[in-house]
């Protein structure tokens, strides 16, 4: 390399005014000053890096002083009118006295001595308290110009004393304007898409994007091609984004994960690709607004992929995958495998559900709530107030047991049947039995008996009566009594009921009972919480009094335990028995368990009673018992 060669940031600083890119806010209000000689003895520069605030005081005190532009912007410093400090090395008491003592001595030659104080919030509090008087009543050739990017740190009477310039980031289309005629003066060959990846690049600063061309020209030589760009300064470009937004609307993970790996092993870094990402879904947000194309910083051809890979989208599915995509970029910080969340992030976006979808679904719903009662079969046709035909109702079957007492008491509430007219004293209709074949119950009591199939009436249990009757809920099939759609009269077909004991088949003695114990403690573990089932295999059957089983348990939580059961339990032993009773549970516990239970003190006069000799030594000489 040339011993005389500068950087690009160096050799293109602005001399003038109208060099500097994109704050023409301040550049025409200090102009003006010059103009009408209303220069202000301190001014305050703050912004970004990068976008001129250094720049902008140096070419303000060339021009008050009028100094030719032979001189460099850097030798400024070397002159006697001109002083430029870095306060971040500067930043002590014993600086601000040293630069108050200068300020005493006029300028040599020019009219007015300035003073550019560079990261002016880096002085101390000391410091800047020791530079106040000096500020707010300086010398008449005395100007101050502080240049700073947190002006938020610096005293409110200092800021009080200064005109204050906010400078702002500059543009895209700005800093590719400014690329263009560099290259032009420097021969370089480069593309749109490639300015505007450095630019993108370059975050609103002028300087970084003049410091990423001098990168690229040393990489790639006078000509920079788009692919050897994104090598050189590892970024990633809006084919891998559109990429990997294909994979998401095509919903394949198998080439998103491949686009990760790839991703991974090229060595671009996830937090990166993550903000490229979110401001890719962005722009294609607003592609889908027509009209609002000039908020997307790209050129015309990217801006022509935007529109037509925004159409597979939605509004709501471009805002859910911008939702899920700013999470991840900040929960990803502080997670031990990035490329694992990383690849989650991706599933996540190719499996959620898509927005037509979803509308499909809701106007399903909303055509279902609009026809009432109308049905809707499996192949999606609807079936308005459907009406069992006869050959329909005759293959139904009549449902035999219900699964709860609840449901027994419902049903013979609501639905029970009688051969005689409804003026009638309601009576009880014993069962007829049909003669088809018989079949045997799993559970009744006498395998030989018919099966038989009627409705009868069911003993309210509230009287607590051993007589017990059984209770079928009507089904669709026709029952003895009820006609067809024709008039005539049917009968009942379907599925046999389960055969029940008669009125001589009731429990009546505790034996019968310990009988059946086993068989009930199987459909019990069948049925019943498993909590109640455990409590059961340690009941002690005690007593049957009328329909109430009296049973010893062992501690309170299994009495509760029943109570809340009483009625599930109760119609699990009347399915099996055909015998209705309640349950009545009796705490006891065993000798060992009330040894146990008692203290020790207690248990020392239990054995003073049962030994006279241990009595009598304990009366004579006043034991007592240690523990």
């Amino acid at each position: 390399m040339a011993d005389n060669y500068r950087a690009l940031t160096r050799k293109y600083r602005p001399q003038t005014f109208d060099d500097i890119v994109s704050q023409d806010h301040v550049s025409s209000t200090l102009k003006n000053a010059i103009k009408q000689n209303r220069i202000s003895h301190a001014y305050m520069f703050s912004g970004p890096r990068g976008v001129g605030k250094t720049t902008m005081a140096r070419v303000l005190a060339r021009t008050i002083n009028q100094i030719d532009n032979s001189v460099d912007g850097e030798s400024l410093n070397q002159t006697l009118n001109i002083v430029e400090i870095d306060a971040a090395s500067n930043n002590k008491v014993e600086d601000v006295h040293q630069l108050r003592e200068t300020v005493r001595i006029p300028p040599q030659n020019g009219r007015y001595k300035v003073f550019i104080i560079d990261e002016v919030h880096m002085l101390s509090k000391q410091a800047f308290n020791a530079l106040l008087k000096t500020l707010e009543e300086p010398p008449s050739y005395a100007i101050f110009i502080f240049a700073t990017t947190e002006p938020h740190k610096v005293l409110p009477t200092i800021l009080s004393r200064v005109q204050r310039f906010d400078f702002k980031r500059i543009s895209v289309n700005e800093i590719v304007q400014r690329l263009k005629g560099i290259c032009a003066d420097e021969s370089i060959t480069i593309d749109d898409e490639s300015l505007h990846i450095i630019a993108k690049r370059a975050d609103g600063a002028l300087r970084d994007a003049l410091g990423l061309m001098d990168q690229a020209i040393a990489f790639c030589g006078t000509t920079i091609q788009h692919d050897e760009l994104l090598q050189a300064l590892n970024v990633v470009g809006h084919d891998q984004l559109f990429e990997y937004t294909d994979a998401i609307q095509k919903q394949d993970a198998s080439v998103g994960l491949e686009l990760i790996d790839r991703l991974i092993k090229n060595g671009v870094d996830i937090q990166e690709f993550l903000v490229s990402l979110t401001e890719h879904l962005r722009n294609l947000y607003v592609s889908k607004q027509s009209n609002k194309m000039y908020l997307v910083e790209a050129t015309e051809d990217t801006k022509q992929k935007y529109r037509e890979s925004a159409k597979h989208f939605s509004d709501d599915e471009l805002l859910r995958m911008l939702h899920l995509v700013s999470e991840a970029q900040i929960k990803i910080k502080d997670v031990q495998q990035p490329r694992v969340h990383f690849e989650i992030l991706m599933l996540k976006l190719i499996h959620m559900g898509r927005t037509k979808e979803i509308n499909q679904l809701i106007s399903g719903l909303e055509q279902l709530k609009k026809n009432g009662s109308s049905q809707i079969t499996a192949n999606g046709s609807q079936i308005n107030n459907p009406t069992p035909s006869s050959d329909s109702i005759s293959e139904s079957s009549v449902s035999a047991h219900d699964n709860s007492e609840e449901n027994s008491h419902s049903s013979s509430d609501k639905a029970e049947i009688s051969e005689k007219p409804a003026s009638e004293p309601e009576k009880k209709v014993k069962a007829e039995p049909k003669q088809s074949n018989p079949v045997q119950s799993e559970s009744a009591p006498h395998p030989a008996q018919p099966q038989t199939s009627t409705i009868v009436e069911e003993a309210p249990e509230e009287e607590d009566t051993e007589e017990d009757f059984l209770t079928i809920r009507p089904s669709l099939g026709y029952v003895k009594g009820i006609s067809s759609s024709n008039g005539e009269e049917v009968k009942t077909e379907g599925k046999k009921e389960e055969q029940q004991p008669s009125s001589t088949d009731h429990i009546n003695t505790l034996e019968e009972v310990e009988a059946c114990w086993k068989s009930f403690l199987n459909v019990v573990k069948e049925s019943a919480p498993q909590m109640l089932y455990f409590q059961i295999l340690r009941f002690k059957l005690k007593e049957l009094k009328g329909s109430t089983l009296i049973v010893a348990v062992d501690n309170e939580f299994a009495t509760n335990l029943v109570d809340e059961n009483q009625q599930l339990l109760s119609s699990l032993f009347k399915r099996l028995t055909g015998t209705f009773i309640r349950f009545s549970c009796t705490v006891e516990q065993n000798d060992q368990k009330k040894k146990e239970s008692i203290s020790p003190y207690e248990r020392f006069k239990e054995i003073q009673k049962e030994d006279p000799n241990l009595r009598t030594i304990v009366n004579l000489f006043g034991a007592e018992l240690e523990y």
